[in-house]
């Protein structure tokens, strides 16, 4: 790895790129086993795997959301379009998020556009929301650039180039950390804002 060259970076942001999210015109129509709503998963989501070996979302993960009210009861060991939809948002959630916390905010969110009880359906909250995703792509990319940029101007008094690199890489993942630690911050804030008026209406 050659933290100064730019081809780095180029690599880096060539891997953001691939993480696409699953459109709902590719989810089957039709009701699907455990070992379907896996494959398809392992699948669709095969381009955020950090290792070739990861499973991206298991039998006893599923089961586990069903029991920890993540996630509707199947209907009959079947998933319908909308388990997987809440599947898809729960596998972005559950690695920056408690279990608690996507349970604060999936509650309101099954109890009142699941099962097609509203005048809004989940396939429609999911599309309005995934439609901005390539103006966020573009945002965070830029954002990532600078980051990258502002890293390698870090330690510029170190004389050892292997210390430097060490350093400069250290930096940049001080800033994309900083970041994350923030935003997640504000989720949680979010959650436990939406909780209180959850028991105020209680």
């Amino acid at each position: 790895m050659d933290f100064r060259d730019d081809k780095y970076l180029k690599t880096l942001i060539q891997g953001m790129k691939k993480l696409d999210y699953i459109d709902p015109d590719d989810i089957p129509n039709i009701d699907l086993y455990m070992d379907q709503v896996t494959t398809f998963m392992d699948e669709h989501l095969k381009s955020s795997k950090r290792y070739n070996e990861d499973k991206l979302l298991t039998k006893t993960m599923i089961n586990n959301y069903t029991k920890n009210d993540l996630l509707p009861a199947p209907n009959k060991k079947k998933y319908t379009k909308e388990h997987m939809l809440m599947l898809i948002f729960i596998y972005y959630f559950k690695n920056i998020l408690s279990i608690n916390d996507i349970q604060q905010m999936f509650g309101p969110l099954t109890e009142k556009y699941y099962g097609g009880s509203s005048g809004i359906g989940l396939e429609e909250i999911y599309k309005e929301v995934f439609r901005y995703e390539e103006e966020q792509m573009d945002n965070l990319l830029k954002d990532v650039i600078r980051k990258y940029r502002k890293s390698q101007e870090t330690f510029s008094e170190v004389k050892s180039q292997e210390d430097k690199e060490f350093l400069n890489v250290f930096s940049f993942i001080c800033f994309l950390g900083f970041d994350v630690y923030l935003k997640k911050q504000m989720i949680e804030k979010l959650i436990d804002d939406m909780a209180k008026e959850t028991e105020k209406k209680q």
